[in-house]
């Protein structure tokens, strides 16, 4: 196995068991939870093979609802972070996603932020509608979707700045 290979399962690995024992734990204010795993998907390589991608994306998703006990509403969320995550790619960084020459540790941090925002707006907003499941409850939808956002991408940037300072 490659470096790659190996960073991107220890990422996985890390991320899955913060995920678990210290994130699924924080219920802020009854309806603030921030979903770190997510990370791994804006950081998995452009590269790679896109249904392998998909596959680690949903794999990651179900870890995540079995010790969630939370009936695949990850995994769906997962899924359509990683199918739509070119299209955020090449609005967020432009030419350099055409290109394929996209490192986190040299973009602009108003790129990655929007990358980011973006991302994590569309995965809350999958996520909690799946899980309220009742189109009455928008409200709620979009008050969950909002506030675990905000918290979420405050983690994710935090996290992408400090690790990609540590491979340069």
């Amino acid at each position: 196995m490659n470096n790659i290979a190996v960073r991107n399962i220890i990422r996985f690995i890390t991320l899955l068991l913060v995920q678990v024992v210290i994130c699924n734990n924080i219920n802020f204010l009854g309806y603030i939870n921030p979903y770190i795993y997510i990370v791994f998907i804006f950081l998995f390589p452009i590269r790679e093979n896109r249904l392998v991608f998909l596959l680690v994306s949903f794999l990651l998703g179900m870890l995540i609802d079995m010790f969630s006990d939370s009936g695949g509403v990850h995994a769906a969320a997962a899924v359509s972070l990683a199918y739509t995550r070119p299209i955020l790619l090449k609005t967020s960084f432009g030419m350099l996603y055409e290109h394929q020459s996209i490192k986190f540790s040299n973009t602009e941090i108003g790129s990655l932020i929007t990358y980011i925002t973006f991302g994590t707006l569309l995965h809350h907003f999958i996520l909690f509608s799946l899980e309220i499941f009742n189109i009455s409850n928008i409200l709620l939808i979009l008050q969950k979707t909002l506030f675990s956002s905000i918290f979420t991408i405050i983690l994710s940037v935090l996290i992408i700045i400090l690790f990609s300072r540590n491979q340069k």
